[in-house]
């Protein structure tokens, strides 16, 4: 007999083998049916409650998968590859999820039979390779120097991204806005330079483009009604200094002898916190912003002096005011001189819907614009943020890397002939994995056609056709329930978008089919109780 021997802990799961890695493929195919309805125009939105009782509706790919408290270990890969996309480009998220679900389900025949996992995946990274280079060398390429041009090619390209979302009927609007928020940052585009404020009231169409800055009243003391509202080329002081008295028992302990020396004390405070507003005053600045709290007796100082303040800036705002109208942040308030202070043309404070916002306009440095969102519920306002958060990495990317495809499958079925006609050029096991590679290429369009009710077989049948006749960018047409050339119906994509998707989900893919065995450990804190220690139960 020999004796057994004991590797792993007591309760631990291990399962290994050809049926581990279907086991994974099938918890992916899970994932993936959870968002393959978003996809598109006709996409439908996703309804997701968190354990507090907050609701989130949203087609967004990204964002549903965040929402997935997925545990399984395999599928995690799919929600970091959505996470990636989003980070990367922003848009592609719903497709990279499917894509390479559609991968994982075309070679799960393969590991059935048996082909060893290597050599599928060397010919996943085979067709993934060709596919690439062939969306580099298809691309169109518009002509960067034409100003007029290559502001429609960035409209087009965000009214494509915004055609699946919510906001979808008004997605002219907004991808003009977006373009114009996108042309106002410096050359490195920034996305933390466009804010984004939403303010519940109002219609979508209310919702405006600041060409600066513009931010929440913040919290005021008394006097801060008589300040005036509105200036013309002010100066601003930007600071993180507290304007306010502080109890000197909050910060030190002074032992006194007599009433006079603490007179002395209280004098000397309010001489330090006056020499501070004065000097404000004399540098001649008329807007103060501060991130720490203006109290009310500055408050009251500036109101007489005909000065505007507001205290508990987020800092976010701060950073932006300051790089849209020139000056620094100041710890101190001794070197007050116009290098310091920032400018603007126009600075008011105005009342959106249910709350006052200070804009600052016609900003001499303006890298930095401010949009603020209305619409009816929370939920929709945050679907539109999100819908315009997509939209401002697409015009991003689509300006730094100006090439573009046709959108609405057109890309995809193109991809799929090319990868089988190269594929039946191949001996070997790779021409099997490369056309189940092009097969798996085809979800993009029939997902759409499902998802808007059209008849999925029919119309993939017209397109294989036509691309067979060389009408490489013909892809279904949603208003129609028919196929169109979508490169003169301006869906556009940036090429980015499509290579980092096929990238994630053939990485995503090639992970999966190469683990082999899964080692669960028991979870910690489930054998007994520690003998001993107090308070613990002990077992009778």
């Amino acid at each position: 007999m020999q004796p057994q021997i004991i590797l792993l802990k007591e309760g631990t799961e291990a399962s290994q083998g050809r049926s581990q890695i279907i086991s994974n493929i099938n918890a992916c195919q899970a994932i993936v049916d959870c968002v393959r309805t978003t996809l598109g125009p006709r996409g439908m939105d996703k309804l997701m409650v968190e354990a507090q009782g907050k609701a989130t509706i949203s087609n967004d790919g990204a964002t549903i998968m965040k929402l997935l408290d997925v545990v399984h270990p395999a599928a995690k890969t799919l929600v970091d590859i959505a996470k990636s996309q989003d980070a990367e480009v922003g848009d592609g998220t719903t497709s990279v999820v499917i894509l390479a679900g559609e991968f994982l389900k075309q070679m799960k025949p393969f590991v059935e039979e048996g082909v060893h996992s290597q050599i599928i995946i060397r010919g996943v990274r085979k067709a993934t390779q060709l596919a690439v280079q062939f969306i580099n060398e298809i691309a169109v390429k518009p002509k960067k120097d034409d100003e007029a041009e290559l502001r429609q090619l960035l409209e087009k390209c965000a009214a494509t991204a915004m055609g699946s979302k919510l906001i979808n009927q008004q997605k002219d609007f907004f991808s003009r806005m977006v373009v114009d928020a996108v042309m106002m940052l410096d050359e490195l585009l920034p996305l933390n330079m466009i804010g984004i404020k939403k303010i519940p009231g109002g219609a979508l169409e209310d919702t405006l483009l600041v060409a600066g800055v513009a931010f929440k009243k913040t919290f005021s003391y008394a006097g801060f009604e008589m300040q005036p509202k509105q200036y013309t080329n002010p100066k601003i002081a930007l600071l993180n200094i507290e304007l306010e008295l502080k109890a000197e028992r909050d910060n030190a302990e002074i032992r006194l002898e007599n009433v006079e020396e603490y007179q002395k004390v209280v004098d000397a405070e309010w001489t330090i916190l006056y020499d501070k507003l004065e000097k404000l005053h004399l540098s001649g600045a008329k807007v103060v912003l501060s991130k720490l709290p203006i109290g009310d007796v500055a408050t009251q100082y500036f109101a007489d002096r005909d000065m505007f303040c507001a205290g508990r800036v987020p800092e976010e705002d701060l950073k932006r005011t300051m790089k849209a109208c020139g000056g620094s942040i100041l710890t101190t308030v001794a070197d007050l001189g116009d290098s310091v202070l920032g400018t603007c043309e126009h600075f008011e404070e105005r009342q959106i819907g249910g709350d006052r916002f200070n804009i600052f306009t016609g900003c001499p440095q303006a890298k930095t614009c401010t949009i603020i969102i209305r619409g009816g519920a929370e939920q929709f306002m945050e679907e539109t943020e999100r819908s315009l958060h997509d939209a401002i990495m697409i015009v991003r990317r689509a300006k730094k890397n100006d090439a573009v495809v046709a959108g609405g499958g057109a890309i995809e079925m193109e991809l799929s002939k090319h990868l089988r006609d190269i594929s039946r050029t191949i001996a070997g096991k790779e021409q099997m994995l490369i056309s189940a590679i092009a097969r798996a290429l085809e979800v993009i369009p029939r997902q759409l056609c499902d998802n808007a009710g059209f008849d999925s077989t029919n119309i993939l049948n017209k397109l294989r056709q036509k691309h067979a006749q060389g009408n490489r960018w013909m892809g279904v047409d949603i208003l129609n329930e028919d196929v169109a050339d979508n490169m003169e119906k301006c869906v556009w994509e940036p090429s980015l978008v499509k290579i980092n998707a096929l990238s994630a989900a053939s990485e995503a893919t090639c992970l999966i089919l190469s683990v082999d065995e899964t080692i669960k450990n028991p979870k910690s804190g489930e054998g007994p109780a520690p003998q001993g220690r107090p308070g613990a139960r002990r077992p009778f």
